[in-house]
């Protein structure tokens, strides 16, 4: 695991999206895609170098992590059409090429187990981009989901309601309570993992992410398992952790021909 302390919020979007461009530069045939603030600055970076650098997505398979149970289609707070808001329709992916766990549908698990074949289908994941939340969840594996865990159905918890209530004008009862999502093990499958974290209220789950056991109480601690994960902090998200000067000193001594 690499742990990179930027100096702020948009150095740490940029360096999430500067990752994910090398990747489909180098031929990524499928990338994951998070929604929520945390990825908000990586699509910034990917948009601004398709514009002016002309990174293409043609061709390239986007999977999301999750999606809200029971959204009309088209809801603003759909991640399908998230997304869709604030990425994909600003560069040259093809819809159908953009794919969502189905919320909407009638056989729910019927539907978890069409998007994990949809994403075996397709090979690996290339590079995964993931936020964390304040009580460590990733993607919507909430504390106590099993670290080996496939796309499912979960139950969110009061936290991660009431911080999402933000989103639906402040009105908790409009957010549901129940998402499907990517599991752990279906995360973990991805090749690259980069997590982008900000704000001194994720300065906790990051620590116990990176620095703390691997607990299905802390689901984002699953990342210690993985070959080649990249995290993205902050300063303000990066006070809680013991070994900060090792990782400034790490990155401050990058070989030249080591990428990120």
């Amino acid at each position: 695991m690499e742990l990179v302390i930027a100096d702020n919020r948009t150095e740490a979007g940029v360096l999430a999206g500067r990752i994910m461009a090398d990747h489909v530069r180098r031929g990524a045939r499928a990338i994951g895609l998070a929604t929520g603030s945390s990825p908000l600055g990586a699509y910034q970076e990917l948009i601004r170098q398709h514009r002016e650098d002309e990174l293409s997505f043609r061709g390239v398979q986007a999977f999301l992590l999750d999606e809200y149970i029971g959204l009309p289609e088209g809801h603003p707070q759909s991640y399908a059409q998230f997304i869709r808001d604030e990425f994909t329709s600003h560069v040259d992916f093809t819809d159908s090429d953009v794919h969502s766990p189905d919320g909407r549908a009638a056989d729910i698990p019927a539907a978890a187990a069409d998007y994990e074949r949809m994403i075996a289908a397709t090979g690996r994941i290339s590079v995964q981009i993931l936020g964390i939340g304040a009580n460590g969840h990733l993607g919507f594996n909430e504390p106590g989901s099993s670290l080996r865990s496939r796309t499912r159905v979960k139950t969110l918890t009061p936290k991660t309601r009431a911080d999402n209530a933000r989103f639906f004008e402040g009105d908790l009862t409009q957010v549901p309570t129940h998402v499907l999502t990517q599991g752990l093990g279906t995360i973990s499958d991805a090749d690259h993992l980069v997590m982008i974290a900000t704000g001194a209220g994720k300065a906790d789950a990051v620590a116990a992410a990176v620095e703390g056991p691997v607990s299905a109480f802390c689901p984002a601690s699953i990342l210690q398992m993985h070959p080649h994960v990249t995290v993205i902090v902050d300063p303000a998200a990066a006070t809680n952790l013991k070994a900060i000067d090792y990782y400034r000193f790490a990155v401050e001594n990058k070989p030249a021909w080591q990428s990120f």
